[in-house]
Order: structure tokens, then C-alpha cells, then sequence
């Protein structure tokens, strides 16, 4: 298919039309248009080319008919007078996807104006159509005796010359040239290779970005002997697993994100789920925990009777880095059996986390990436994970610092690790680091979640967060979400209370049944090179009888040198 398109403007010699007047109808065009905003020429400058034959149009750019586009690309062509539409799509060298529309073009509606626009001297008449809340108007000339138009649309009204979008917008005709020797495309390969409309779609999305797959449908639960294979490993009684990602190496700017869906395998309860990359460039890490003892990890003791394993960083050892907090709902999907009226139970839950920011730490590099969810129930949860990387920004990279500082949540709760009560004194959770060379525009990436989950536990009661920068107050806040009940659908086996209310909607510090937590961004300004401390100090509440709070909280310094 690409040797075809090649072939068509391998061949043609053009003159340009000075005077407009009446094209021959059985003759070939090349139309060239320009994106302009706002009264601006839109930046990239790569035109949009229409070849235009008594028998096919081709929508096409510069760059394509240059051999200079990077793939994946996509073209258009509508054969007449039967207005088929084909969308062809080259995802790579000799990988091409096709589809066809029959009545695509045909059931364009139009509401037509009497307004007049002289446009490369044609006379042109408006007609508009909305397109997803979009007005679109197109200006057209049966004068030119061809019809062709820069996109699908109005294909079969006469020679647009002007499409605007929303009074701002414009793909304006600059100039029409008439082409010889022009060989129409053959649509018997393409016939013969068709996918339906929704495939070739969603092939054409996911060719846009690199796909890490992760995990596929991996158990996370509680059982004496968790079985490990050659790639997905299981700790703490399964309640971890872990695999080891390659990275690609990205001269740029990514956007990265990382994709987790949960559904119950037999635990019907609200629990803590972390997502994180275990750091190895230290003597000690959780690796070692996890294949051997939390007495491997170093403890941090603030003076309130108890020890806290692998909490905070020091100099043989680096903490967990957390990419996403999440939180599974009542029992999506083993449970959705459980009926109310008018009540139908999402499937499974999907969480998605921009960690763009965290990517400069795995660029190019093997990385353990991990995910716990906190359970003893033997069926537990279903999960699976892909991290998605999509082309940004291309501008040089500044040297990016990416420091992990601590993080409470214990992931191996079920291996003994304690839990964060840390904060039941004044001195809180407090962490010293060094900086080789001075820090530009340093912020703390910040997860906070309370726990404790009866009447006057911190799950239920806003305790405020108080971060400390060498001993001044940086920032303080009331993490609470009062928006829980909008998740009522995905929690099928939330309790129901003679108030009306469901357990599931009621307000929490920080997190909601089936959904994720973000972080918050706290400007720490620029920091000179050496020794600094950042403490977190929060109020937390009181043990009852046997229940107690805990607050699960994780830092990263973010900056550039």
C-alpha cells in the first residue's frame, strides 16, 4: 500500500493554477491547506494535501507525500461516485491497517447558509455541521466542477476551500495544482485485509505508545506458601508481587502513566494497595526483606517505645518509591451476586496515575516494580498492571534528582512489619538527607492516607498534616475526601446502616473504597547542597481497647541541579 502512494507522486508534474476558473471534472488536483488559530499559522506547518481524481480523493500531509512522517500515520481516501471511505493507517515498516465506512460520508447533515466567502476567487458558500459539540463550517464552490474537501467532511458538496472549527480554527486552501500521470490507488490489497472499524481504531491508539504489561490477572492474597514463577514474584504471604521491567531509554520528556485493575477473588473489604519501584542502587533493600526477614531492613526509632522497619532513607538503604496509592472497593466482582434494586455493580475497577514525574529513576534501567494489597483472606484480589509510556517533549533533559525520603506503608505487613503509628509522638516521622550540589525548584511529592477504621479512628477523623523543612514549617493541610459516595457502583458488598448510607460512602482521610490517592505537590523552594531534614507531624488519635491508628504516608524529593 505505501509502494502505491509513492507511486502516485513519483510521477506527477504540476502546474500552478494562476487564474481559477472551471477544473476539468475528469482531470487530477493537488490542494494544498494550512492550519492557521486565532489568526496564527498553526506551528507545525505541515500542510494538509488533497489529491483529487474524477475517481478517488486521497487526504494526505506534506510530510507523508515527502517520505518524511514517523509512523504511526494515517490517510484517508474516498473512492466516488460510491463514497466509500477507507482509512489506511502504516503503523511501522510493512505493518499497515485498513477499514472501510460506507455511510460515513452519506449521512453528513448540513444546515446550509446564504452567506458568500471569495476564497482563492471561487465564490463559496457556507454549510455547517456539529461534530461532538463542535461546529464545524465548511466553505464550498461548485464553481471549480470537482468536489474534494481537507477532511471527511462535505466530501460531496463541491471543492472546500475553508474549514473552520468553532469561529477559531481554520484549514484554509493556498493553492491548487493540476497533476499528470496520476495512477488511482488499487483497493484490491486493502479489500482483502480489512478490519472492522472498532479494531482498527483501537490498533491505531495503541500503536501511539509503548505498552509495558506488567501483570495479567495475578492472584494477591494470604497463603502459608506463596508459589513464585520465572517472572512474577511473591512475597509476604503473597500479599506482594513483584516482577523485573526493562525501560526504555527516552532522550525526552515522556508522559507516563501506569494502568491497575482489581476485582475481588474473595476478599470482600476496603484495603490499602500501593504500587512501587524497590530501589537496588543501595547495599540494603527491600529485596532482601522480602526474600529473607523485615530484620534486614534498617529501623527507625523516634522514641515512642516501638521500632518501624525500612520506613525511612539512609545511607545503606533507600525506601520504597510509590507510583500509585489505591484503595480496593467492598468486593467488586467475586461479590456483584449480592442484588439491590436499581443497583448494577461495575465489573472490575480501574485506577489510572499520571507518574511522569517518577520516570527519569527507571529511564533505560531494569527496575523491580511491585504491588501489595494488604489481606489475610485466601481468595483475595485479582489484578493486572501495564505502565504506558507516550513520546513528549524532545527538548534536552535537565538533570532530573528523584529521591526517595520515606514511606510508612508497610507492604510487608503480613512478614511482620509494623505498622505506621510512628506519629503517636511529637517527633513524627523524620528523615535527613544530603545533597551533593544545590537543588532548583525542589518540591515533595507527598501521599498521605489515615487509618483506623472504627468510630474515632483516623480513617474517620481529619487529622492535619504538617511537613517540616530544617525545622520551619513548609506546609500544613487536612487531607479528608468527602466524595466516596460517588463509587457506590463499584462496592457490592458495602455495609448498609439504618441512616441510609452505605460504608462505602462515607467520608475517609484521604481515600475512598475504589479509588486512587494523588499526591500532593509541596514547593520546598531552592535548596543549597548538603544536610537537610524533612519531618511529618500529624495528631493522630489515641488507641481504643485493641484498635489503633495508623497513618501511611510517602515522600519523594523531586528537583533539577
Amino acid at each position: 500500500m505505501k509502494q502505491v502512494y509513492i507511486l502516485i507522486f513519483s510521477v506527477f508534474i504540476s502546474l500552478n493554477l494562476q487564474a481559477q476558473g472551471t477544473l476539468k471534472s475528469n482531470g487530477a488536483y493537488k490542494i494544498t491547506y494550512f492550519r492557521s488559530a486565532d489568526g496564527k499559522p498553526k506551528e507545525d506547518r505541515n500542510a494538509t494535501v488533497v489529491i483529487a481524481t474524477a475517481t478517488q480523493n486521497l487526504i494526505s500531509n506534506a510530510s507523508i507525500l515527502d517520505h518524511k512522517a514517523k509512523y504511526p500515520y494515517e490517510q484517508s481516501l474516498v473512492t466516488k461516485p460510491a463514497l466509500l471511505l477507507y482509512q489506511v493507517a502504516n503503523l511501522s515498516t510493512g505493518s499497515q491497517l485498513a477499514t472501510v465506512d460506507s455511510t460515513a460520508i452519506g449521512k453528513q447533515v448540513f444546515e446550509y447558509g446564504n452567506e458568500i466567502k471569495v476564497i482563492m476567487g471561487y465564490t463559496c458558500k457556507r454549510a455547517t455541521i456539529v461534530v461532538n459539540s463542535n461546529r464545524i463550517d465548511l466553505w464550498y464552490t461548485v464553481e471549480a466542477g470537482i468536489k474534494a474537501a481537507p477532511t471527511v467532511l462535505g466530501q460531496n458538496l463541491g471543492l472546500v476551500l475553508e474549514q473552520v472549527r468553532n469561529g477559531n480554527s481554520f484549514v484554509t486552501a493556498t493553492k491548487i495544482e493540476k497533476v499528470k500521470n496520476v495512477n488511482t490507488i488499487d483497493l484490491t490489497k486493502i479489500n482483502a485485509n480489512l478490519s472492522d472499524g472498532l479494531t482498527y481504531k483501537d490498533l491505531l491508539w495503541k500503536s501511539r505508545f509503548t505498552t509495558l504489561n506488567v501483570f495479567n490477572n495475578e492472584i494477591i492474597n494470604f497463603v502459608d506458601k506463596p508459589q513464585s514463577n520465572d517472572s512474577v514474584f511473591r512475597f509476604a504471604g503473597g500479599t506482594v508481587i513483584a516482577r523485573k521491567v526493562k525501560f526504555p531509554a527516552y532522550p525526552g520528556s515522556p508522559n507516563v502513566f501506569v494502568d491497575l485493575t482489581e476485582q475481588s477473588n474473595g476478599d470482600a473489604y476496603d484495603r490499602t494497595g500501593s504500587v512501587f519501584v524497590i530501589p537496588t542502587d543501595k547495599t540494603i533493600s527491600l529485596m532482601d526483606a522480602l526474600k529473607s526477614s523485615v530484620k534486614e531492613l534498617p529501623v527507625y526509632d523516634n522514641g515512642n517505645g516501638k521500632t518501624y522497619q525500612g520506613v525511612v532513607a539512609t545511607a545503606n538503604y533507600n525506601p520504597v518509591i510509590e507510583l500509585m496509592r489505591f484503595f480496593t472497593p467492598f468486593g467488586v466482582g467475586k461479590y456483584n451476586t449480592l442484588k439491590l434494586k436499581d443497583k448494577t455493580w461495575a465489573e472490575k475497577v480501574y485506577y489510572r496515575q499520571d507518574i511522569s514525574e517518577l520516570f527519569p529513576l527507571v529511564n533505560g534501567k531494569e527496575a523491580w516494580v511491585a504491588v501489595f494489597i494488604g489481606n489475610y483472606d485466601k481468595g483475595g484480589h485479582k489484578v493486572s498492571m501495564n505502565i504506558t509510556l507516550h513520546n513528549g517533549s524532545q527538548e534536552e533533559r535537565k538533570k532530573e534528582v528523584v529521591m526517595p525520603l520515606f514511606n510508612s506503608t508497610n507492604v510487608m505487613e503480613m512478614a511482620g512489619q509494623e505498622y505506621a503509628t510512628m506519629f503517636s509522638s511529637e517527633k513524627g516521622l523524620e528523615v535527613s538527607f544530603t545533597l551533593n550540589k544545590d537543588l532548583k525548584d525542589a518540591r515533595l511529592r507527598y501521599i498521605t492516607t489515615g487509618h483506623g477504621g472504627w468510630g474515632n479512628g483516623d480513617e474517620f477523623v481529619p487529622r492535619k498534616n504538617t511537613i517540616w523543612l530544617d525545622n520551619k514549617e513548609v506546609f500544613a493541610f487536612t487531607p479528608w475526601r468527602q466524595d466516596c459516595g460517588s463509587y457506590r457502583l463499584s462496592n457490592p458488598a458495602s455495609g448498609n446502616f439504618e441512616t441510609g448510607l452505605s460504608s462505602s460512602d462515607l467520608s475517609r482521610s484521604n481515600w475512598c473504597p475504589g479509588t486512587v490517592t494523588n499526591p500532593n505537590w509541596i514547593s520546598l523552594g531552592d535548596l543549597k547542597a548538603g544536610q537537610h531534614t524533612i519531618k511529618v507531624t500529624i495528631p493522630m488519635g489515641k488507641p481504643e481497647g485493641s484498635s489503633s491508628s495508623a497513618w501511611n504516608v510517602s515522600g519523594v524529593l523531586l528537583g533539577t541541579e
